[in-house]
Formats: structure tokens, sequence, C-alpha cells
């Protein structure tokens, strides 16, 4: 508590900011201590309800233990630190579901840390942020072992059961920076499924952080989805980015369901294959997709294949080799065509980690980086239960 100058008529020497300050410091203070006050009255309450005796009672037949007089913790709270808290004993040892054994801080203070973690701020900087809110700064050491609690949550999100009422399966490779145990930096690769429902409910509905986008990978992470629930059933379009492993793994996990390839990485392969001065070429094939009916697709493509395949044969050759996966979104209803079409959305849901990991060069481990995708993906999942595409309908 702060000293306080008095003057001479009794009055205190305050300017209006120290006295703000005064009042927030003496308020808070008060509010802890009858919260401490509270707690230690309930903690008592858990142990006369424990021994099945009240105090001085020397009935033996009903008690179950003895009073062993009390110790002092310190407890962190969302109020600040609740220093000395009288915690009472037994000598048989009782367990309080209220205070856990060795319970530092509240569960509510572990959430707190756990969302400025997940909001990007470094684990050596959650307890200088947080400092003013709590009362105390945290160590690093401290913030990672209570980011770690979300562990299970990651290992429960993992091993749910799936609902099968998607109707559209996006899937797509995503490269990250994960740091192996001798201290070097690799790429590895987060395959990524991302689907949607008849009313326009959208998931990500699972990822798993693996070496490399082969056909073994990519038919372990879809094999999972099938034991766990999701069988494919109201499927009705699959798209892809690709790769040659994940339609190898289609055929065999998904062999009814027809395939989208992603115009978008489509579009990135033909840029790769033409110049800069000719990227009018590129251009030009985007309209193949922006066509009214397939058909009329089909016709758009043939006008550009006939312009630039004298100019630039790899680039023809390269889209009329995939054109029918290509065009593969006409069989959907209209409205869902440009949701469709691209596997733009898992692009766009990592965006945010990235800008997460951004001030760090890499992950320190694959567990920290599962962390930190388990905690983006669950705030879009829980912000897009509120807002479901309007395109979509239940009787799309």
């Amino acid at each position: 508590m702060r000293e306080l100058q008095v003057l001479d008529g009794g009055h205190l020497n305050l300017g209006w900011e120290e006295r703000k300050a005064f009042f927030e410091e003496e308020l808070g203070e008060q509010v802890r201590g009858e919260v401490q006050r509270l707690l230690e009255e309930a903690l008592e309450a858990e142990r006369t309800d424990w021994l099945g005796v009240g105090r001085y009672v020397r009935d033996e037949a009903g008690r179950r233990d003895y009073r062993n007089g009390y110790y002092r913790r310190d407890l962190g709270t969302r109020l600040g630190p609740l220093r000395g808290l009288r915690v009472p004993r037994t000598r048989g040892g009782c367990r309080s579901p209220l205070l856990r054994r060795y319970q530092r801080r509240q569960e509510s203070v572990h959430e707190l840390v756990r969302e400025a973690f997940l909001r990007g701020i470094s684990t050596r900087q959650v307890g200088e942020v947080l400092e003013p809110i709590l009362g105390e700064a945290y160590s690093a050491q401290t913030v990672s072992r209570i980011v770690q609690g979300l562990d299970r949550a990651v290992a429960a999100y993992h091993r749910r059961r799936l609902r099968d009422e998607y109707v559209y399966l996006f899937l797509d490779g995503v490269v990250l920076k994960v740091r192996d145990p001798r201290g070097k930096v690799r790429r590895r690769v987060v395959l990524v499924a991302y689907g949607i429902t008849r009313g326009g409910g959208r998931e990500v509905i699972g990822y798993r952080l693996v070496a490399g986008e082969s056909e073994a990978a990519w038919t372990a992470f879809l094999q999972d989805f099938f034991l766990r629930g999701f069988e494919g059933r109201a499927l009705r379009l699959i798209t892809t980015d690709g790769s040659s492993g994940l339609k190898a793994a289609l055929a065999l996990v998904f062999p009814h369901v027809p395939q989208q390839r992603c115009w978008a990485h489509k579009l990135r392969n033909l840029a790769d294959k033409v110049p800069k001065k000719q990227g009018s070429c590129v251009r030009e094939a985007a309209a193949i997709y922006q066509a009214a009916s397939r058909r009329e697709a089909v016709r758009v493509f043939r006008r550009w294949a006939e312009k630039w395949r004298p100019l630039r044969p790899r680039a023809v050759a390269s889209l009329e080799r995939d054109l029918e996966e290509l065009l593969s979104f006409f069989a959907v209803p209209q409205a869902h065509w440009r949701k469709v079409r691209t596997t733009n959305v898992i692009e766009r849901c990592f965006r945010e980690v990235r800008r997460r990991t951004r001030p760090i060069s890499s992950f320190t481990n694959p567990a920290s980086c599962d962390r930190i995708i388990f905690g983006v993906i669950s705030h879009l999942n829980r912000s897009w239960e509120k807002t479901p595409l309007k395109q979509f309908t239940q009787n799309s």
C-alpha cells in the first residue's frame, strides 16, 4: 500500500490522477481481501464436510479424519494475487475440489495466458503484457507450462467423432517451418481439410503435420476421417490442390466422389510457364471458369488454346490435361460455383497462423506448432458457427 502525504488541514496531498490511482488501488485491495476471506471460509466448510463432524465435536462414530491446522499459499487470480491464503489441512490429507493440490493459479488465469499466447504474443512477452491485469509477471517458463495445458484439448480435437454431413470437401497442403530436435529449421507440410454442410455450416475438419504430401500421408489422413464417422455419403464434390499423392489417396478413400482441381493453383502453375510480358495468357485463361455454363467454358478454352498453343504449348497442354477436373464445379448449383472452384479458403485460414508465427523464425517443435494451429482453427470454427454461408440452403 502506498504511503500518503497528509496536509495540515488533514487532507491528502493528491492530484486528480493520483487520487484516481489511489482509489483504484484501494478498491482492488479491498476486493481481493474480500475474495480471499470468502475463499478461506469455503475451504473451511469443505474440510468440515469432509470430516463429517464440526469443530470441538468428540463424536468418533461419524468422524473420517482429524484437523491438522493450516498452511499458507499464494494463489494467482484474475483480480491479482491472493497472498498468504489460509488453507486448512487434515491428518489424512483432504483433497479439495475447490483448490487442487499444488495449484498456484486459477484456471481463468491459465485461460487468459493461453488466449494471449494464441493471439500472437510470445511466451517471453505474455508475462509483461498481463502483469498490469494479474498483478504479477509470469516467467517465460511458467507461460510455456501453462500453454502446454492446450495439449489435452488438441488431442480431443484430433480424436473427436465426425459428422457425415459435409457436401463439399476442400483439401490442401500448407507449408510451415518447424525446428527439429537438433535445432535445424525444416519445411513441414500441414494437411488440411475444410468442409461445408448442406445448411451452409463450415468447419476446418482436421489437420495433420507431415513430412510431405505423399500418397501414404494423405491416405492415412483421410482414412482417419472415415474411421471417425465421415464416410462421404453426402459429398458432391472434393476440391484439391492437384498433388499426385492426394489424387491417389482419394481414389482409395472416396473413389466415387467427383474431384475439382483448384483454379488458383492451376493459374499459378500457368504463370510459372509464361514470361511476365505474356501475362495476358493467364488472365485470358481465367475467363474459362467465369463462363456461364460448362459448354460455354469449353468454347472459351478452345479459343484460348488456339491462340496460345503456338506461343506457349506447355501452358496449354498443362491446362488441357486437367480440363475435365477444372470444370467439375459446373455440376453443382450455380450459387455454389464461386465457393467450390478453389481451395483459397484454406489459405485464408492459415494467414492467421502465419501472422501468429511471424515474430518468430520457426516453431520450436511440432507440439508448439500443433497448439497454435489448433488455437487459430478453434477460434475460426467457433466464429463460423454463428455465420453460415448464405449461398447454401437445405434444399440446395
